[in-house]
């Protein structure tokens, strides 16, 4: 699925969505203040959309008029979604106090940036979070419009896969760095919490190899050191993938089932040389406080999430298995260097 936003004059809202079926008619919801007032079929040929061999016909472009939506010129705000995706397309709110900026959050954890997308959401036209969910083509679209000039970025991507698609000087990318003990901490816990789902065969799917790695975890004692290194004695390949560098896989491979080899690990390293603002969750405060002066956002910097007692507990756990070192390695690299740059630029 591909699309653009052409233009919101008030009365008229024009754009063009081509479906993942090339075959289909698109349609597209219109909502005011959370609630469904209309549904609107592509109604315009576009020969470009289908010489391109986006779609069959080329029936992909939308407009939306007071015909579709009543008192469309005087609705202060409103949000379109694709409904077969049930992607945001475009969200009209009142331009003041908005942020005009595209800004980007690089989730590095598996558990997403809640309480940042919590305060920065409200601050920008259009928000899209969970961005390692979408497809290739949506998340190109979304990075590379110029008609949404206000919008706020979340999920966890492989970075140089589209660094090309993230220009300085038109978006301001941020990430946020883990202690890798804590995130593989995090990680093992969260496959043992989806590992009786992952076990159902109705469910299994939800996860794709992930199931393999979920009911593997279970079978062992996180609490129990020697449990813990047999666990990496026997890791089956998903278990490993998700375990081994995750920080380094994500800024230094272009695929997400790229091998992780050492030169990799110089690539994360200059890719995350030129992310705009990195900080480290050690100091939650200082990398939200740097993004809103960045932004010129007033706002109260608010309080992170609390890390769990029990993923404090298994990162220490961790730490006395030495098979664990060998998998952190080039990450420890990355987080002990930022966390160390981060104190020195706040105590200096």
């Amino acid at each position: 699925m591909r699309f653009l936003v052409d233009f919101d004059r008030g009365d008229l809202i024009r754009f063009w969505i081509t479906p993942d079926n090339p075959t289909a008619i698109g349609r597209v919801a219109v909502s005011v203040e959370g609630r469904r007032v209309a549904e609107v079929p592509a109604t315009i040929i576009d020969p470009n959309i289908r010489a391109f061999g986006w779609h069959a016909t080329g029936q992909c472009t939308y407009e939306i008029t007071q015909a579709e939506v009543p008192d469309l010129q005087s609705l202060p705000q409103l949000e379109i979604h694709d409904i077969d995706t049930n992607l945001l397309i475009h969200r009209r709110v009142p331009a003041e106090g908005l942020c005009q900026n595209k800004v980007l959050l690089l989730n590095t954890s598996i558990k997403p940036e809640t309480v940042i997308q919590g305060l920065m959401h409200r601050h920008f036209q259009q928000s899209y979070f969970g961005l390692g969910k979408l497809t290739e083509d949506m998340l190109r679209c979304i990075f590379d419009s110029t008609t949404i000039a206000s919008s706020f970025l979340s999920g966890s991507i492989v970075v140089p896969r589209y660094e090309s698609n993230l220009p300085p000087d038109r978006i301001l990318t941020s990430t946020l760095i883990h202690d890798p003990h804590t995130e593989m901490a995090t990680r093992l816990l969260w496959l043992k919490a989806r590992a009786e789902a992952a076990a159902d065969p109705g469910q299994a799917w939800r996860f794709g190899r992930l199931a393999e790695a979920a009911t593997f975890v279970a079978e062992y004692d996180l609490l129990d050191v020697k449990s813990l290194k047999r666990l990496f004695r026997l890791l089956p390949e998903p278990a490993y993938h998700l375990l081994y560098n995750p920080l380094t896989r994500q800024l230094g491979t272009r695929l997400p089932d790229d091998r992780v080899h050492p030169g990799n690990s110089i690539v994360a390293v200059e890719i995350l040389s030129r992310i705009g603002i990195v900080g480290h969750r050690d100091s939650f405060e200082a990398f939200v406080t740097s993004m809103l002066d960045r932004l010129e956002i007033a706002d109260t910097v608010p309080a992170p999430e609390p890390i769990p007692a029990d993923v404090v507990d298994l990162a220490g756990r961790l730490r006395q298995v030495r098979a664990v070192d060998g998998m952190l390695t080039f990450d420890v690299i990355m987080s002990d260097a930022v966390r160390s740059s981060v104190v020195k630029a706040w105590t200096s």
